[in-house]
Protein backbone atom coordinates (compact mmCIF):
# COMPACT_ATOMS: atom_id res chain seq x y z
CA UNK A 1 0.00 0.00 0.00
CA UNK A 2 2.88 2.40 -0.64
CA UNK A 3 2.52 5.46 -2.89
CA UNK A 4 4.47 4.04 -5.84
CA UNK A 5 2.46 0.82 -5.97
CA UNK A 6 -0.86 2.64 -5.72
CA UNK A 7 0.14 5.09 -8.45
CA UNK A 8 1.03 2.16 -10.71
CA UNK A 9 -2.26 0.43 -9.95
CA UNK A 10 -4.18 3.61 -10.72
CA UNK A 11 -2.56 3.82 -14.15
CA UNK A 12 -2.54 0.13 -15.12
CA UNK A 13 -5.10 -1.90 -13.18
CA UNK A 14 -8.36 -2.35 -15.18
CA UNK A 15 -10.55 -2.22 -12.05
CA UNK A 16 -9.18 1.17 -11.00
CA UNK A 17 -9.47 2.50 -14.56
CA UNK A 18 -13.12 1.41 -14.63
CA UNK A 19 -13.91 3.19 -11.38
CA UNK A 20 -12.21 6.35 -12.68
CA UNK A 21 -13.99 6.24 -16.05
CA UNK A 22 -16.71 8.87 -16.67
CA UNK A 23 -18.88 6.06 -18.09
CA UNK A 24 -18.46 3.86 -15.00
CA UNK A 25 -22.22 3.88 -14.13
CA UNK A 26 -23.09 2.61 -17.62
CA UNK A 27 -20.31 0.01 -17.72
CA UNK A 28 -20.83 -1.40 -14.23
CA UNK A 29 -24.65 -1.48 -14.37
CA UNK A 30 -24.80 -3.02 -17.84
CA UNK A 31 -22.13 -5.67 -17.27
CA UNK A 32 -23.64 -6.58 -13.90
CA UNK A 33 -27.09 -7.02 -15.42
CA UNK A 34 -25.85 -9.03 -18.41
CA UNK A 35 -23.03 -11.17 -16.96
CA UNK A 36 -22.92 -11.18 -13.15
CA UNK A 37 -26.57 -11.33 -12.11
CA UNK A 38 -27.62 -14.21 -14.45
CA UNK A 39 -24.20 -15.95 -14.11
CA UNK A 40 -23.52 -15.80 -17.86
CA UNK A 41 -19.98 -16.81 -18.75
CA UNK A 42 -19.81 -16.13 -22.50
CA UNK A 43 -22.04 -14.05 -24.79
CA UNK A 44 -21.79 -13.61 -28.54
CA UNK A 45 -21.08 -10.19 -30.05
CA UNK A 46 -24.49 -9.97 -31.73
CA UNK A 47 -26.45 -10.68 -28.51
CA UNK A 48 -24.29 -8.38 -26.39
CA UNK A 49 -24.51 -5.55 -28.95
CA UNK A 50 -28.29 -5.86 -29.07
CA UNK A 51 -28.56 -5.75 -25.27
CA UNK A 52 -26.30 -2.68 -25.08
CA UNK A 53 -28.28 -0.90 -27.83
CA UNK A 54 -31.45 -1.37 -25.77
CA UNK A 55 -29.72 -0.03 -22.65
CA UNK A 56 -28.31 2.99 -24.53
CA UNK A 57 -31.73 3.76 -26.04
CA UNK A 58 -33.34 3.80 -22.59
CA UNK A 59 -30.58 6.02 -21.15
CA UNK A 60 -30.77 8.46 -24.06
CA UNK A 61 -34.51 8.78 -23.49
CA UNK A 62 -33.78 9.80 -19.88
CA UNK A 63 -30.55 11.81 -20.20
CA UNK A 64 -30.71 13.13 -23.74
CA UNK A 65 -29.27 12.04 -27.08
CA UNK A 66 -25.80 13.44 -26.27
CA UNK A 67 -25.35 11.34 -23.13
CA UNK A 68 -23.73 8.38 -24.89
CA UNK A 69 -23.06 9.36 -28.51
CA UNK A 70 -21.20 6.26 -29.77
CA UNK A 71 -22.78 3.03 -30.99
CA UNK A 72 -22.95 -0.19 -28.97
CA UNK A 73 -20.35 -1.99 -31.08
CA UNK A 74 -17.88 0.89 -30.63
CA UNK A 75 -18.36 0.84 -26.86
CA UNK A 76 -17.81 -2.94 -26.68
CA UNK A 77 -14.62 -2.81 -28.74
CA UNK A 78 -13.41 0.10 -26.60
CA UNK A 79 -14.10 -1.80 -23.36
CA UNK A 80 -12.22 -4.83 -24.72
CA UNK A 81 -9.20 -2.80 -25.88
CA UNK A 82 -5.85 -3.53 -24.14
CA UNK A 83 -5.77 -0.07 -22.55
CA UNK A 84 -9.15 -0.78 -20.86
CA UNK A 85 -9.27 -4.53 -20.22
CA UNK A 86 -12.85 -4.64 -18.92
CA UNK A 87 -14.03 -7.30 -21.38
CA UNK A 88 -12.24 -10.24 -22.97
CA UNK A 89 -12.91 -10.52 -26.70
CA UNK A 90 -12.00 -13.82 -28.38
CA UNK A 91 -13.04 -16.23 -31.11
CA UNK A 92 -14.01 -19.84 -30.51
CA UNK A 93 -12.22 -22.43 -32.68
CA UNK A 94 -14.04 -22.94 -35.97
CA UNK A 95 -16.19 -19.79 -35.73
CA UNK A 96 -15.80 -16.26 -37.05
CA UNK A 97 -18.16 -14.54 -34.58
CA UNK A 98 -16.55 -12.73 -31.67
CA UNK A 99 -17.39 -13.75 -28.09
CA UNK A 100 -17.20 -11.62 -24.94
CA UNK A 101 -16.60 -12.43 -21.30
CA UNK A 102 -15.90 -10.41 -18.16
CA UNK A 103 -12.36 -10.07 -16.88
CA UNK A 104 -11.66 -10.82 -13.20
CA UNK A 105 -10.71 -7.16 -12.60
CA UNK A 106 -14.11 -5.97 -13.85
CA UNK A 107 -15.93 -8.42 -11.60
CA UNK A 108 -13.89 -7.21 -8.61
CA UNK A 109 -14.80 -3.58 -9.38
CA UNK A 110 -18.51 -4.45 -9.71
CA UNK A 111 -18.43 -6.38 -6.43
CA UNK A 112 -16.78 -3.44 -4.66
CA UNK A 113 -19.41 -1.04 -6.03
CA UNK A 114 -22.15 -3.38 -4.80
CA UNK A 115 -20.62 -3.32 -1.32
CA UNK A 116 -20.91 0.50 -1.18
CA UNK A 117 -24.69 0.39 -0.87
CA UNK A 118 -26.09 0.76 2.62
CA UNK A 119 -26.93 -2.59 4.15
CA UNK A 120 -30.05 -2.81 6.28
CA UNK A 121 -28.44 -5.44 8.49
CA UNK A 122 -24.74 -5.99 9.26
CA UNK A 123 -24.05 -9.28 10.99
CA UNK A 124 -20.87 -10.00 12.91
CA UNK A 125 -21.65 -13.08 15.00
CA UNK A 126 -21.63 -15.55 12.10
CA UNK A 127 -18.31 -14.26 10.79
CA UNK A 128 -16.74 -14.53 14.25
CA UNK A 129 -18.00 -18.12 14.57
CA UNK A 130 -16.63 -18.86 11.09
CA UNK A 131 -13.21 -17.53 12.14
CA UNK A 132 -13.20 -19.69 15.25
CA UNK A 133 -14.28 -22.73 13.21
CA UNK A 134 -11.48 -22.17 10.68
CA UNK A 135 -8.88 -21.85 13.44
CA UNK A 136 -10.25 -25.03 15.03
CA UNK A 137 -10.01 -26.92 11.72
CA UNK A 138 -6.43 -25.72 11.17
CA UNK A 139 -5.41 -26.70 14.67
CA UNK A 140 -7.07 -30.12 14.52
CA UNK A 141 -5.79 -30.83 11.01
CA UNK A 142 -2.15 -30.06 11.89
CA UNK A 143 -1.99 -31.79 15.30
CA UNK A 144 0.50 -34.67 15.10
CA UNK A 145 0.17 -35.92 18.70
CA UNK A 146 -2.38 -38.81 18.68
CA UNK A 147 -3.15 -38.35 22.37
CA UNK A 148 -4.12 -34.70 21.94
CA UNK A 149 -6.19 -35.53 18.87
CA UNK A 150 -8.09 -38.28 20.71
CA UNK A 151 -8.63 -35.93 23.66
CA UNK A 152 -10.07 -33.27 21.34
CA UNK A 153 -12.39 -35.80 19.66
CA UNK A 154 -13.60 -37.07 23.03
CA UNK A 155 -14.31 -33.52 24.17
CA UNK A 156 -16.41 -32.96 21.02
CA UNK A 157 -18.18 -36.28 21.62
CA UNK A 158 -19.02 -35.32 25.20
CA UNK A 159 -20.41 -31.98 24.01
CA UNK A 160 -22.55 -33.78 21.40
CA UNK A 161 -23.80 -36.30 23.97
CA UNK A 162 -24.74 -33.46 26.34
CA UNK A 163 -26.60 -31.65 23.55
CA UNK A 164 -28.45 -34.84 22.56
CA UNK A 165 -29.48 -35.33 26.20
CA UNK A 166 -30.84 -31.75 26.39
CA UNK A 167 -32.82 -32.21 23.20
CA UNK A 168 -34.28 -35.50 24.42
CA UNK A 169 -35.25 -33.76 27.65
CA UNK A 170 -37.22 -31.16 25.67
CA UNK A 171 -34.68 -28.35 25.77
CA UNK A 172 -34.37 -27.55 22.03
CA UNK A 173 -32.31 -24.36 21.48
CA UNK A 174 -33.36 -22.43 18.36
CA UNK A 175 -31.72 -19.58 16.50
CA UNK A 176 -33.59 -16.30 16.73
CA UNK A 177 -34.43 -14.27 13.62
CA UNK A 178 -31.35 -12.07 14.03
CA UNK A 179 -28.98 -15.05 14.07
CA UNK A 180 -30.74 -16.60 11.05
CA UNK A 181 -30.44 -13.38 9.02
CA UNK A 182 -26.80 -12.99 10.05
CA UNK A 183 -25.84 -16.45 8.82
CA UNK A 184 -27.91 -16.31 5.63
CA UNK A 185 -26.43 -12.96 4.55
CA UNK A 186 -22.95 -14.36 5.05
CA UNK A 187 -23.91 -17.42 2.97
CA UNK A 188 -25.11 -15.17 0.13
CA UNK A 189 -21.91 -13.14 0.19
CA UNK A 190 -19.66 -16.20 0.14
CA UNK A 191 -21.72 -17.78 -2.65
CA UNK A 192 -21.30 -14.69 -4.85
CA UNK A 193 -17.57 -14.49 -4.09
CA UNK A 194 -17.17 -18.16 -5.02
CA UNK A 195 -18.77 -17.58 -8.43
CA UNK A 196 -16.42 -14.63 -9.01
CA UNK A 197 -13.39 -16.78 -8.17
CA UNK A 198 -14.00 -19.03 -11.18
CA UNK A 199 -13.21 -16.25 -13.66
CA UNK A 200 -9.92 -15.57 -11.85
CA UNK A 201 -9.03 -19.28 -11.96
CA UNK A 202 -9.69 -19.31 -15.73
CA UNK A 203 -7.62 -16.12 -16.12
CA UNK A 204 -4.69 -17.74 -14.31
CA UNK A 205 -4.89 -20.85 -16.52
CA UNK A 206 -4.91 -18.68 -19.66
CA UNK A 207 -1.91 -16.74 -18.35
CA UNK A 208 -0.01 -19.99 -17.83
CA UNK A 209 -0.93 -21.12 -21.35
CA UNK A 210 0.31 -17.83 -22.83
CA UNK A 211 3.60 -18.15 -20.93
CA UNK A 212 4.10 -21.69 -22.24
CA UNK A 213 3.43 -20.56 -25.83
CA UNK A 214 6.03 -17.81 -25.49
CA UNK A 215 8.52 -20.35 -24.21
CA UNK A 216 7.82 -22.64 -27.18
CA UNK A 217 8.20 -19.80 -29.68
CA UNK A 218 11.58 -18.72 -28.24
CA UNK A 219 12.94 -22.21 -27.50
CA UNK A 220 16.27 -23.05 -29.13
CA UNK A 221 17.19 -26.29 -27.36
CA UNK A 222 16.16 -29.91 -27.86
CA UNK A 223 12.50 -30.77 -28.31
CA UNK A 224 12.60 -33.39 -25.54
CA UNK A 225 13.80 -30.82 -23.02
CA UNK A 226 11.06 -28.43 -24.17
CA UNK A 227 8.32 -31.05 -23.68
CA UNK A 228 9.71 -31.96 -20.26
CA UNK A 229 9.61 -28.33 -19.13
CA UNK A 230 6.09 -27.78 -20.54
CA UNK A 231 4.71 -30.86 -18.80
CA UNK A 232 6.38 -29.65 -15.62
CA UNK A 233 4.54 -26.33 -15.93
CA UNK A 234 1.21 -28.16 -16.37
CA UNK A 235 1.91 -30.34 -13.32
CA UNK A 236 2.93 -27.26 -11.35
CA UNK A 237 -0.44 -25.52 -11.89
CA UNK A 238 -2.32 -28.71 -11.01
CA UNK A 239 -0.24 -29.28 -7.86
CA UNK A 240 -0.29 -25.64 -6.78
CA UNK A 241 -2.40 -24.45 -3.85
CA UNK A 242 -4.98 -23.04 -6.27
CA UNK A 243 -5.06 -26.22 -8.36
CA UNK A 244 -5.45 -28.54 -5.37
CA UNK A 245 -8.13 -26.31 -3.83
CA UNK A 246 -10.10 -26.21 -7.10
CA UNK A 247 -9.81 -29.99 -7.52
CA UNK A 248 -11.06 -30.59 -3.94
CA UNK A 249 -13.96 -28.19 -4.53
CA UNK A 250 -14.88 -29.92 -7.80
CA UNK A 251 -14.75 -33.41 -6.23
CA UNK A 252 -16.99 -32.22 -3.40
CA UNK A 253 -19.47 -30.57 -5.76
CA UNK A 254 -19.64 -33.55 -8.15
CA UNK A 255 -21.01 -35.79 -5.40
CA UNK A 256 -24.68 -36.47 -6.08
CA UNK A 257 -25.30 -36.93 -2.36
CA UNK A 258 -23.86 -33.47 -1.64
CA UNK A 259 -25.96 -31.96 -4.42
CA UNK A 260 -29.14 -33.43 -2.98
CA UNK A 261 -28.16 -32.32 0.52
CA UNK A 262 -27.51 -28.76 -0.68
CA UNK A 263 -30.88 -28.65 -2.47
CA UNK A 264 -32.75 -29.88 0.62
CA UNK A 265 -30.99 -27.45 2.96
CA UNK A 266 -31.57 -24.49 0.62
CA UNK A 267 -35.27 -25.27 0.35
CA UNK A 268 -35.46 -25.58 4.14
CA UNK A 269 -33.63 -22.29 4.82
CA UNK A 270 -35.44 -20.25 2.13
CA UNK A 271 -38.78 -21.33 3.60
CA UNK A 272 -37.96 -19.67 6.97
CA UNK A 273 -39.94 -16.45 7.61
CA UNK A 274 -36.81 -14.56 8.72
CA UNK A 275 -35.01 -15.40 5.47
CA UNK A 276 -38.07 -14.65 3.32
CA UNK A 277 -38.25 -11.18 4.90
CA UNK A 278 -34.81 -10.40 3.43
CA UNK A 279 -36.17 -10.89 -0.13
CA UNK A 280 -33.23 -13.08 -1.21
CA UNK A 281 -32.11 -13.33 -4.82
CA UNK A 282 -34.24 -15.97 -6.65
CA UNK A 283 -31.05 -17.55 -8.02
CA UNK A 284 -29.98 -18.44 -4.48
CA UNK A 285 -32.20 -21.54 -4.67
CA UNK A 286 -30.05 -22.96 -7.49
CA UNK A 287 -26.71 -21.43 -6.56
CA UNK A 288 -25.08 -24.88 -6.42
CA UNK A 289 -26.12 -25.42 -10.04
CA UNK A 290 -24.43 -22.11 -10.89
CA UNK A 291 -21.28 -23.38 -9.15
CA UNK A 292 -21.48 -26.59 -11.15
CA UNK A 293 -21.96 -24.72 -14.44
CA UNK A 294 -19.11 -22.29 -13.72
CA UNK A 295 -16.80 -25.13 -12.66
CA UNK A 296 -17.68 -27.14 -15.75
CA UNK A 297 -16.90 -24.10 -17.93
CA UNK A 298 -13.52 -23.79 -16.21
CA UNK A 299 -12.80 -27.48 -16.85
CA UNK A 300 -13.74 -27.07 -20.53
CA UNK A 301 -11.46 -24.03 -20.78
CA UNK A 302 -8.50 -25.99 -19.38
CA UNK A 303 -9.20 -28.88 -21.77
CA UNK A 304 -9.46 -26.48 -24.72
CA UNK A 305 -6.17 -24.82 -23.77
CA UNK A 306 -4.48 -28.22 -23.61
CA UNK A 307 -5.85 -29.12 -27.05
CA UNK A 308 -4.69 -25.81 -28.54
CA UNK A 309 -1.26 -26.31 -26.98
CA UNK A 310 -1.05 -29.73 -28.63
CA UNK A 311 -1.85 -28.20 -32.02
CA UNK A 312 0.73 -25.50 -31.36
CA UNK A 313 3.37 -28.15 -30.68
CA UNK A 314 2.32 -30.01 -33.83
CA UNK A 315 2.81 -26.79 -35.82
CA UNK A 316 6.30 -26.45 -34.39
CA UNK A 317 7.01 -30.07 -35.38
CA UNK A 318 5.74 -29.31 -38.89
CA UNK A 319 8.13 -26.35 -39.16
CA UNK A 320 11.02 -28.54 -38.01
CA UNK A 321 10.15 -31.21 -40.58
CA UNK A 322 9.91 -28.55 -43.30
CA UNK A 323 13.39 -27.31 -42.34
CA UNK A 324 14.73 -30.88 -42.65
CA UNK A 325 13.18 -31.17 -46.13
CA UNK A 326 14.77 -27.86 -47.14
CA UNK A 327 18.19 -29.19 -46.09
CA UNK A 328 17.63 -32.41 -48.06
CA UNK A 329 16.60 -30.44 -51.14
CA UNK A 330 19.73 -28.34 -50.78
CA UNK A 331 21.87 -31.50 -50.71
CA UNK A 332 20.09 -32.80 -53.81
CA UNK A 333 20.64 -29.50 -55.63
CA UNK A 334 24.36 -29.55 -54.84
CA UNK A 335 24.60 -33.19 -56.00
CA UNK A 336 22.94 -32.30 -59.33
CA UNK A 337 25.34 -29.38 -59.79
CA UNK A 338 28.30 -31.75 -59.35
CA UNK A 339 26.95 -34.34 -61.79
CA UNK A 340 28.51 -32.66 -64.84
CA UNK A 341 31.81 -31.89 -63.12
CA UNK A 342 32.92 -34.96 -61.17
CA UNK A 343 35.55 -34.23 -58.53
CA UNK A 344 38.99 -35.71 -59.08
CA UNK A 345 40.61 -38.11 -56.73
CA UNK A 346 39.00 -40.16 -53.98
CA UNK A 347 35.75 -38.71 -52.81
CA UNK A 348 34.97 -41.03 -49.90
CA UNK A 349 35.82 -44.45 -48.50
CA UNK A 350 33.17 -47.09 -47.81
CA UNK A 351 34.01 -49.87 -45.36
CA UNK A 352 33.14 -53.52 -46.07
CA UNK A 353 32.03 -52.86 -49.62
CA UNK A 354 30.89 -55.95 -51.55
CA UNK A 355 28.98 -56.93 -54.68
CA UNK A 356 25.76 -58.96 -54.60
CA UNK A 357 26.14 -61.83 -57.13
CA UNK A 358 23.18 -63.94 -58.19
CA UNK A 359 23.94 -66.99 -60.40
CA UNK A 360 21.44 -68.00 -63.10
CA UNK A 361 21.24 -71.61 -61.81
CA UNK A 362 20.06 -70.33 -58.42
CA UNK A 363 16.78 -69.30 -59.94
CA UNK A 364 13.94 -71.86 -59.53
CA UNK A 365 12.42 -73.53 -62.57
CA UNK A 366 9.05 -72.44 -63.84
CA UNK A 367 6.14 -74.45 -62.43
CA UNK A 368 2.88 -74.14 -64.38
CA UNK A 369 -0.19 -73.54 -62.26
CA UNK A 370 -2.88 -76.22 -62.19
CA UNK A 371 -6.19 -75.16 -63.64
CA UNK A 372 -9.18 -77.03 -62.16
CA UNK A 373 -11.78 -78.40 -64.54
CA UNK A 374 -15.41 -78.07 -63.43
CA UNK A 375 -17.98 -80.58 -64.62
CA UNK A 376 -21.42 -79.45 -65.59
CA UNK A 377 -23.68 -79.62 -62.55
CA UNK A 378 -27.31 -78.75 -62.09
CA UNK A 379 -27.93 -76.62 -59.01
CA UNK A 380 -31.16 -77.38 -57.31
CA UNK A 381 -32.81 -75.62 -54.37
CA UNK A 382 -32.60 -77.49 -51.13
CA UNK A 383 -35.55 -78.71 -49.13
CA UNK A 384 -34.32 -77.36 -45.78
CA UNK A 385 -36.81 -75.17 -43.97
CA UNK A 386 -35.46 -71.72 -43.10
CA UNK A 387 -36.73 -69.98 -39.95
CA UNK A 388 -37.80 -66.59 -41.33
CA UNK A 389 -39.02 -65.44 -37.92
CA UNK A 390 -35.49 -64.31 -37.09
CA UNK A 391 -35.81 -61.60 -39.71
CA UNK A 392 -38.59 -60.04 -37.62
CA UNK A 393 -36.78 -60.55 -34.30
CA UNK A 394 -35.47 -57.00 -34.29
CA UNK A 395 -36.12 -54.13 -31.88
CA UNK A 396 -35.63 -50.37 -31.80
CA UNK A 397 -34.77 -48.46 -28.64
CA UNK A 398 -37.30 -45.67 -28.07
CA UNK A 399 -35.20 -42.62 -27.13
CA UNK A 400 -38.32 -40.57 -26.44
CA UNK A 401 -39.26 -43.05 -23.69
CA UNK A 402 -35.78 -42.82 -22.19
CA UNK A 403 -35.80 -39.01 -22.29
CA UNK A 404 -39.21 -38.96 -20.58
CA UNK A 405 -37.83 -41.23 -17.85
CA UNK A 406 -34.93 -38.84 -17.22
CA UNK A 407 -37.32 -35.87 -17.03
CA UNK A 408 -39.53 -37.70 -14.53
CA UNK A 409 -36.52 -38.42 -12.34
CA UNK A 410 -35.40 -34.76 -12.45
CA UNK A 411 -38.80 -33.46 -11.33
CA UNK A 412 -38.07 -34.49 -7.77
CA UNK A 413 -34.33 -33.72 -7.76
CA UNK A 414 -31.95 -31.24 -9.32
CA UNK A 415 -29.81 -34.02 -10.78
CA UNK A 416 -29.72 -37.80 -11.07
CA UNK A 417 -26.94 -40.20 -11.99
CA UNK A 418 -27.39 -42.82 -14.70
CA UNK A 419 -26.86 -45.58 -12.16
CA UNK A 420 -29.61 -44.30 -9.82
CA UNK A 421 -31.91 -43.88 -12.82
CA UNK A 422 -31.38 -47.49 -13.93
CA UNK A 423 -31.89 -48.80 -10.41
CA UNK A 424 -35.36 -47.20 -10.45
CA UNK A 425 -36.10 -48.16 -14.07
CA UNK A 426 -33.96 -51.20 -15.04
CA UNK A 427 -32.81 -51.76 -18.59
CA UNK A 428 -35.37 -53.59 -20.72
CA UNK A 429 -33.37 -53.98 -23.93
CA UNK A 430 -29.91 -54.59 -22.54
CA UNK A 431 -26.77 -53.04 -23.93
CA UNK A 432 -28.57 -51.30 -26.81
CA UNK A 433 -30.71 -49.31 -24.34
CA UNK A 434 -27.60 -48.40 -22.27
CA UNK A 435 -25.91 -47.06 -25.41
CA UNK A 436 -29.04 -45.00 -26.13
CA UNK A 437 -28.78 -43.43 -22.64
CA UNK A 438 -25.14 -42.53 -23.39
CA UNK A 439 -26.22 -40.92 -26.67
CA UNK A 440 -28.70 -38.78 -24.71
CA UNK A 441 -25.92 -37.81 -22.32
CA UNK A 442 -23.71 -36.65 -25.17
CA UNK A 443 -23.02 -32.91 -25.18
CA UNK A 444 -26.13 -31.00 -26.21
CA UNK A 445 -28.09 -34.15 -27.12
CA UNK A 446 -30.16 -34.46 -23.97
CA UNK A 447 -32.68 -31.92 -25.28
CA UNK A 448 -35.67 -30.27 -23.61
CA UNK A 449 -33.50 -28.25 -21.24
CA UNK A 450 -31.57 -31.31 -19.96
CA UNK A 451 -27.81 -31.32 -19.56
CA UNK A 452 -25.41 -34.12 -18.79
CA UNK A 453 -22.03 -34.08 -17.04
CA UNK A 454 -19.53 -36.95 -17.21
CA UNK A 455 -17.11 -37.47 -14.29
CA UNK A 456 -14.21 -39.56 -15.64
CA UNK A 457 -12.66 -39.97 -12.19
CA UNK A 458 -15.51 -42.07 -10.77
CA UNK A 459 -16.28 -45.48 -12.28
CA UNK A 460 -19.75 -46.97 -11.75
CA UNK A 461 -20.90 -50.50 -12.65
CA UNK A 462 -24.22 -50.83 -14.49
CA UNK A 463 -25.89 -54.24 -14.16
CA UNK A 464 -28.84 -55.77 -16.00
CA UNK A 465 -30.42 -59.17 -16.67
CA UNK A 466 -29.72 -60.72 -20.05
CA UNK A 467 -29.79 -64.16 -21.64
CA UNK A 468 -26.97 -66.45 -22.66
CA UNK A 469 -26.68 -68.19 -26.03
CA UNK A 470 -28.61 -71.19 -24.69
CA UNK A 471 -31.45 -68.96 -23.44
CA UNK A 472 -30.53 -69.15 -19.74
CA UNK A 473 -30.80 -65.87 -17.74
CA UNK A 474 -27.46 -64.28 -16.93
CA UNK A 475 -26.40 -61.03 -15.25
CA UNK A 476 -24.49 -58.57 -17.44
CA UNK A 477 -22.27 -55.74 -16.17
CA UNK A 478 -20.71 -52.69 -17.85
CA UNK A 479 -18.27 -50.30 -16.20
CA UNK A 480 -18.30 -46.69 -17.34
CA UNK A 481 -17.61 -43.21 -15.91
CA UNK A 482 -20.30 -41.59 -13.79
CA UNK A 483 -22.96 -39.87 -15.93
CA UNK A 484 -25.03 -37.15 -14.21
CA UNK A 485 -28.18 -35.69 -15.77
CA UNK A 486 -28.79 -32.10 -14.60
CA UNK A 487 -31.97 -30.07 -15.01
Amino acid sequence: MDHTTLATLRDRHPAWRLLASPHAPLIASFLHRVFVAPNVRIMSEADLTEALEDALFALREQLGAEAYPKGASEYLNDWAAPDKGWLRKFYRPGTDEAQFDLTPATEKAIAWLASLTERPFVGTESRLLTLFALLEQIGAGTEVDPAKRVEDLRRKRDALDAEIARVLAGDVPLLDDTAVKDRFLQFQQLARELLADFREVEHNFRGLDRKVREKIALWEGAKGALLDEIMGERDAIGDSDQGRSFRAFWDFLMSSRRQEELSERLDQVLALPAVAALNPDPRTRRVHHDWLEAGEHTQRTVAQLSQQLRRFLDDRAFLENRRILELLHGIEGKALALREAMPSGTVTHIDAMGADIELPLERPLHTPSAKPHLTELVLEAGDDEIDTARLFDQFVVDKARLRAGVQRALRGAGQVTLRDLLEAEPLQQGLAELVAYLELAHAGDAGDGLRAVVDDRVEEPIRWQGRAADGEPVERCARLPRVIFVR
